[in-house]
C-alpha cells in the first residue's frame, strides 16, 4: 500500500515530540511514529470499550501487513515478539534486536503514519538464577529500539514472581511501557485469583511500579487451540474490577483461539487493551485454512494449505519435508519460521506481497470489527501535543507503604495465598 506522504503538521510536531530517546538515536531521520507502550494503553482507554493488537511479528511479512491494516483502520497497534520467539534462543529470524528497525524500515516504506509501540513480550524468568543476566539483556533490548516489554516470572511462586519484578524493573525506563504476569498461561489448569493478582500488584505498587498491563491465566492457552473453552470473561472481568483502584489495565494472551463474540465481550466487558495475536498471523501468512477467528482447521491432524494463498506450493512442500524430518508437528511448526524467512523472502513478488495482504485483511477485521480500535491513532496523536513529551506520566500512584512489602513480608504474605498453579510446563508465547 505504497503512498505518498501527506505529513501534517500535528504528526510533524508528535514524530519530534512523542519518540522515545532510545528511537529517536536510533532513527533519527525516520519517518515512523513508534511510541512507548504507554501511549497505547492509554488511547484504549481513552477510546472505552476497546483494545488493540499486539502482533507478534513471527516473520516480516505478519509485520508488514499488521502496520497496513492499522493504517486502513487509523489505529495505534504494537508490534511484539516474545523472548523464546526472538530472544537468544530463537525460532524465528525476526528477534528483539531487530523488530524496532524491521518496523521502522516497513513503516517508512509504507507510509505508515500510526502510532506503533515495540513490545518486548514474555520475558520469561523462570528461576531466580536467570534474574542477574536479565538485567544486561532488558538494557540491551531498549538499546535496539524496544519501548514496551513484559516481565513474565509467573512461572515461579508468587513471591518470587513479585521479588523479581522488584529487582528487574529499575532496568526498564519510566518512560516505557510495562507488563507483569500472574499465573502461568496454559489453559484451564491453575486459573489466576484475585488474592495473587492483587498480592503482585500491591506489592509493585508499594515501590512505586505501575505497570500498565497484568496478563492473567485466565482460561485460554497458546498457539493452537484444541477446544472452544477458551477465556474465561466473567472471571478476567472480576479481577480487573478488584484491581480498578491500581489503574491496571489487561493483557489478553492466547487471543487466537477465541471466536469473535467472545472477543468482543473482552474489550466491552474488561479492562482489557492488549490483545496477543502470534500463531493465527503465522498461519494466514503462509496460507494455512483457518475459521473465523483465526484456529487452523486441520484435516486428520493435518494443516490444509489454500492453494494460490501465502507461500507457493512448492515453498509449502519444502516446509512440509522439514517439518516431517525434524518432527515438528502441530504447534511445533512454529519452529519453521528461522530456517524459513530467508527462503521466503526470495519467493516472487506476488507471493510474498499475498502473504502480507492476507495478514493485513485479518488484522483489519480484528480492529474495526472486533477490537474496536479504529481511529485510536489520532488519540495517541492529540495525547502526545498534550502532553508535550515521549512519556505520558504514569496512571496509577502510590497507595501501598513499602514497610508492609519487605522481602521478609513479602515472603510471609505470600505463604498465606491459596493459588493452584496446575501442573507444570513451558507455556511462554
Amino acid at each position: 500500500m505504497k503512498k505518498s506522504l501527506n505529513y501534517s503538521s500535528d504528526f510533524e510536531t508528535a514524530l519530534d515530540l512523542g519518540r522515545p530517546p532510545n528511537i529517536k538515536k536510533l532513527f533519527p531521520n525516520s519517518k515512523a511514529l513508534l511510541v512507548s507502550g504507554k501511549y497505547i494503553d492509554q488511547a484504549m482507554l481513552l477510546k472505552k470499550n476497546c483494545m488493540t493488537i499486539a502482533a507478534n511479528g513471527r516473520n516480516s511479512f505478519v509485520i508488514r501487513g499488521a502496520l497496513a491494516a492499522a493504517q486502513r483502520a487509523n489505529a495505534a497497534i504494537i508490534i511484539e515478539i516474545a523472548r523464546s520467539e526472538g530472544g537468544t534462543s530463537a525460532y524465528c529470524a525476526v528477534n528483539l534486536w531487530n523488530i524496532a528497525r524491521l518496523t521502522d524500515a516497513i513503516m517508512n516504506e509504507l507510509g505508515i503514519m500510526v502510532p506503533v509501540a515495540i513490545h518486548a513480550d514474555h520475558f520469561g524468568i523462570k528461576t531466580p538464577e536467570d534474574i542477574e543476566p536479565a538485567k544486561t539483556e532488558i538494557v540491551s533490548l531498549f538499546d535496539a529500539g524496544i519501548t514496551s516489554i513484559a516481565v513474565d516470572a509467573s512461572h515461579m511462586p508468587d513471591d518470587q514472581n513479585l521479588l523479581a519484578n522488584l529487582e528487574l524493573c529499575p532496568y526498564i525506563p519510566d518512560w516505557a511501557g510495562l507488563e507483569t504476569e500472574v499465573g502461568e498461561i496454559k489453559g484451564k489448569l491453575g486459573l489466576s485469583t484475585d488474592e495473587e493478582a492483587l498480592f503482585l500488584i500491591q506489592g509493585l505498587n508499594a515501590h512505586n511500579i505501575f505497570p500498565n498491563w497484568i496478563a492473567l491465566n485466565n482460561g485460554t492457552t497458546h498457539g493452537i487451540e484444541a477446544s472452544d473453552t477458551g477465556i474465561n470473561v466473567e472471571l478476567t472481568a472480576f479481577i480487573h474490577e478488584t484491581l480498578s483502584k491500581y489503574k491496571i489495565s489487561g493483557a489478553q494472551h492466547g487471543t487466537s483461539g477465541n471466536n469473535s463474540q467472545r472477543l468482543r465481550k473482552i474489550a466491552s466487558e474488561t479492562r482489557t487493551t492488549k490483545a496477543n495475536v502470534a500463531t493465527a498471523l503465522q498461519m494466514i501468512s503462509w496460507g494455512l485454512k483457518v475459521n473465523d477467528y483465526g484456529n487452523a482447521i486441520l484435516d486428520n491432524g493435518n494443516f490444509i494449505k489454500q492453494k494460490d494463498r501465502g507461500v507457493s506450493e512448492d515453498m509449502w512442500a519444502q516446509m512440509l519435508t522439514y517439518a516431517k524430518a525434524n518432527d515438528l508437528k502441530g504447534g511445533n511448526f512454529k519452529k519453521l519460521n528461522l530456517p524459513f524467512e530467508s527462503k521466503l523472502l526470495v519467493q516472487p513478488k506476488e507471493i510474498r506481497d499475498r502473504m502480507a495482504k492476507d495478514v493485513e485483511e485479518f488484522v483489519f477485521g480484528l480492529l474495526t470489527n472486533v477490537f474496536n480500535t479504529a481511529d485510536t491513532a489520532q488519540i495517541v496523536i492529540d495525547e502526545i501535543l498534550k502532553n508535550k513529551s515521549h512519556d505520558p506520566g504514569f496512571k496509577a500512584e502510590k497507595i501501598e507503604s513499602q514497610k508492609d512489602w519487605t522481602k521478609d513480608k513479602i515472603l510471609e504474605k505470600a505463604s498465606k495465598i491459596t493459588a493452584d498453579k496446575g501442573p507444570g510446563g513451558n507455556f511462554d508465547d
